[in-house]
């Protein structure tokens, strides 16, 4: 069995004040506290006793329950009507508490003592424990101390059951002095006399009292007067029916107990043998009569207000929207109807004619009430939606939100209470506070949300502007990299920010928001600002290796003034490449990490010392090893830079420095070459030494010139003819090349251009040119070119791989054995498609 302190009082009325049993009320408390499942471990505890002696207030002290008591300020009345049944809290085993209707109460009357007798009788006969509670000054009085009602319940209880034995606890109330030692002698007593008295059936006629009852009498204090004595009395009474139905506990005897699945139908028998029987059965007739005949009266009425055209007229009417004058229409219907019924039952009982029009009037209102409840549905609707028109006019019309707000709630809320009391029913207490209370969260809901929506509007405004203000310019200055970077960024966010936060401070200032709820917000806008500089960071630093490679390029190949280089042999290729790559670097380090805080790093520093300005050669592998055991790169976090604000790791770096020499070194080997081409193009001159030489060991053959002049003229007639050779053999083009590779082609060459010139003098002589001699002359270099092309490739390959070897001592970077040769091989494919 399940602790009983899992199990709430339940309390349900069994049997109601005109005797009717509750089968369904009994069923489900029955489900409520499980007992079905008790077997045969449960027991029954009654109480009875006069009106008003606190009976239900002992229950609830004794077992936890919750009967109604009797408000004492309000005069002493019926609490109780008919019999009420609660589980016993915390009582094992499972025990089962039940109230009865208090007896000789003033509002049944002295002629109507029946349901009395029949519900103490329904006590005794269901109980295992029957609680007699009585006041200490009635012990030895006739009426007071129920004496008249025990004779006639043990004369009735012998005939109609079997004998059960039943424990009687005399609850002795407001102990006086008397001892209890002096009081239970005179109690028991009273007990057997009347047990003695009573006419006894032929099979009882000698059966003692204990066969049928078991007396134990027990005082306790005034509850008033001394309420903590009485509690304490009360907890340890309450020990007592701790396992009550153990041998020698207070239901011990368990003769003809029944299981527990069959409690309720036992229950509903006893009652209905009771009730039929015609010894216990005598209610007044006055009474009888009325009650049937003003019931009918009620109905009929009730009948009729139904069909009303009038009531049906106002129920159709308010089904379709608000009805001005709803409650008096409404109240002088019923009042039609209360009216006629008073004309009619004015002859009649007057409790019994006032009950029936309490219950005709509750009918009466009962069927009206939901057409009240949809009126006041209509009204709150118009409620909410006045206030969404009357807001929304008043937000179009630049009015402050929270002063609209409250405006219209106001104004709104008097309409509803004017249309509520216009709704009101006279007869009825209802009340439109819960309506009204929904009408203002309604309002509150709407208000809420509408702010919601604006300040939601309102900040993503603010939103796009921090956007459009950030992103673009932040983007350039990332890509212009410049010697600030950040700190450009910085003052652009702060200022950017500021000015957002300022504006929307004065866009909001019509919402009256509290202190903490704006601070909230401006820190919220401040927060996603700075949040767009990260992103807008984050998404560069992925494309730092192509801002890198723009950059070398761009600072290579332009000067100072933005022109494009033209490799002339003056340039220093080294600086430049250097300042080149010192630019990339300096790109590399502004996006290492977010430096939006000011706090100082040495991300560049480090950077330069370990990618650029490294010794390229170790001068021992000692060194080599040193230096690799202490790389500053080898890591990945930086120092003085927290991890959520890394971008590019130290390690990352490294790599993507190595890819960018990777990737760039092509476009300093072209420049290597076309300044070395450049040289050679404009170097074909004998050196000046040569030249002196030539000036000192030629004067004697000048001076025999100058002295015959037909020297002159030979010498004239020979450069142009070797002008003409040199023209048509293109020998400055061929020397381009190589010195080898040019004497190779010339020498092919040179016997068919000799023979060529020869025949165009000669057909300029007769006077017809041709191009015949041309075309031959183009035709036989084009086929010398291809002859010698693969020479030249060789030539060239040698000569550029010996100019790589140079550079690559000059820029300052550390390359693998295989990067060497696959740089080889690309400038060896270059020059061939020059070449070609």
């Amino acid at each position: 069995m399940a602790a009983n302190d899992d199990v709430s009082c339940c309390a349900t009325q069994l049997i109601d004040g005109d005797g009717s049993f509750n089968v369904s009320g009994l069923d489900n408390f029955i489900k409520s506290v499980n007992l079905s499942s008790c077997g045969l471990s449960y027991a029954v505890v009654a109480i009875m006793g006069p009106q008003s002696s606190g009976k239900s207030t002992l229950m609830n002290h004794l077992f936890h329950t919750t009967f109604r008591e009797m408000d004492a300020f309000r005069g002493r009345s019926q609490t109780t009507k008919g019999i009420w049944i609660a589980n016993c809290v915390g009582i094992e085993p499972r025990t089962i508490a039940m109230d009865l209707e208090g007896t000789d109460g003033r509002e049944r009357g002295e002629d109507d003592t029946a349901f009395e007798k029949q519900s103490a009788l329904f006590a005794l006969a269901i109980s295992d424990i029957v609680l007699i509670n009585m006041w200490c000054h009635d012990i030895g009085r006739e009426q007071a101390a129920n004496k008249p009602l025990l004779k006639t319940v043990f004369q009735v209880m012998m005939r109609l059951f079997s004998p059960r034995k039943t424990t009687l606890l005399f609850v002795i109330r407001d102990r006086t002095k008397t001892p209890l030692e002096n009081l239970e002698p005179i109690l028991r007593e009273d007990i057997q006399k009347i047990w003695d008295a009573v006419p006894k059936p032929q099979a009882h006629k000698h059966t003692p009292l204990s066969d049928f009852f078991n007396v134990e009498v027990t005082a306790l204090s005034n509850y008033e007067e001394k309420e903590e004595k009485f509690k304490e009395e009360v907890a340890q009474l309450r020990q007592r029916f701790f396992h009550s139905i153990a041998p020698g506990g207070l239901a011990g005897d368990r003769r003809g107990v029944v299981p527990a699945s069959a409690f309720s139908i036992s229950a509903q028998q006893i009652w209905k043998v009771i009730r039929e029987n015609k010894d216990l059965d005598l209610p007044a007739h006055k009474v009888m009569v009325a009650t049937v005949r003003c019931e009918e009266i009620a109905n009929e009425k009730l009948s009729q207000l139904r069909s009303d055209e009038g009531w049906l007229e106002l129920e159709e009417a308010v089904q379709l929207g608000p009805v001005r004058g709803f409650g008096e229409k409404l109240s002088s219907i019923i009042d039609t109807y209360l009216s006629q019924y008073d004309g009619e039952a004015i002859f009649f009982d007057e409790s019994v004619r006032n009950a029936k029009r309490k219950q005709l009037e509750s009918k009466a209102l009962d069927l009206v009430y939901p057409a009240y409840t949809t009126m006041l549905g209509h009204l709150r609707s118009k409620a909410l939606d006045d206030f969404k028109t009357k807001l929304e006019q008043s937000l179009n019309n630049g009015e402050g939100f929270a002063s609209s707000v409250r405006t219209w709630t106001q104004s709104i809320m008097l309409e509803f209470d004017k249309g509520s009391a216009d709704a009101a029913v006279r007869q009825a207490d209802w009340s439109a506070s819960k309506v009204r209370d929904k009408v203002r969260r309604d309002i509150d809901s709407h208000a809420s949300s509408v702010r919601s929506e604006k300040l939601t509007g309102i900040t993503t405004n603010f939103e796009k502007q921090l956007a459009k203000a950030l992103n673009e310019p932040v983007e350039s200055l990332f890509e212009a990299g410049g010697k600030d970077t950040w700190l450009s960024i910085r003052k652009l966010l702060n200022r950017e920010t500021e000015v957002a936060v300022s504006e929307f401070l004065t866009s909001i200032v019509g919402f009256e928001l509290d202190e903490e709820t704006v601070e909230r917000m401006q820190l919220s806008l401040r927060d996603y600002a700075r949040k767009l500089v990260e992103n807008k960071a984050r998404e560069e630093a992925g494309k730092i290796l192509i801002h890198m490679k723009d950059r070398f390029s761009t600072m290579f190949n332009h000067d100072n003034d933005s022109l494009p280089r033209v490799w002339t042999g003056k340039e220093d290729i080294r600086a430049i490449t250097r300042d080149a790559r010192s630019a990339s670097l300096k790109l590399l380090s502004d996006m290492t990490a977010i430096r939006l805080d000011e706090k100082p790093d040495r991300i560049e520093s480090v950077l330069r010392s370990a990618l650029l300005d490294k010794n390229i050669v170790a001068t021992s592998s000692q060194y080599a090893s040193r230096e690799a055991s202490v790389d500053p790169l080898a890591s990945s976090t930086w120092d003085e830079v927290s991890p959520q604000d890394v971008l590019i790791t130290p390690v990352q770096c490294k790599s993507l420095w190595r890819q960018f020499q990777g990737e760039t070194e092509y476009t300093v080997t072209q420049a290597i070459s076309a300044q070395e081409a450049y040289k050679r193009s404009n170097n074909w001159l004998p050196p000046p030494w040569a030249l002196v030489a030539m000036v000192v060991l030629g004067f004697n053959e000048f001076m025999l010139l100058l002295k015959n002049p037909l020297y002159l003229l030979f010498i004239f007639v020979a450069y142009l003819l070797g002008k003409a050779i040199w023209v048509q053999m293109d020998i400055a083009g061929e020397f381009q090349h190589g010195v080898l590779p040019g004497l190779l082609s010339l020498s092919t060459r040179f016997l068919p251009t000799i023979m060529n010139l020869l025949k165009r003098l000669a057909e300029e002589a007769q006077g017809n040119p041709t191009n015949e001699g041309t075309e031959q002359n183009s035709s036989a270099t084009q086929i010398y070119r291809n002859q010698v092309q693969k020479p030249d490739l060789a030539s060239t390959s040698i000569t550029t791989n010996s100019s790589l070897s140079s550079v690559g001592s000059t820029s300052g970077d550390n390359e693998s054995s295989s990067s060497t040769n696959l740089s080889q091989r690309r400038r060896a494919n270059v020059a061939e498609a020059d070449f070609s």
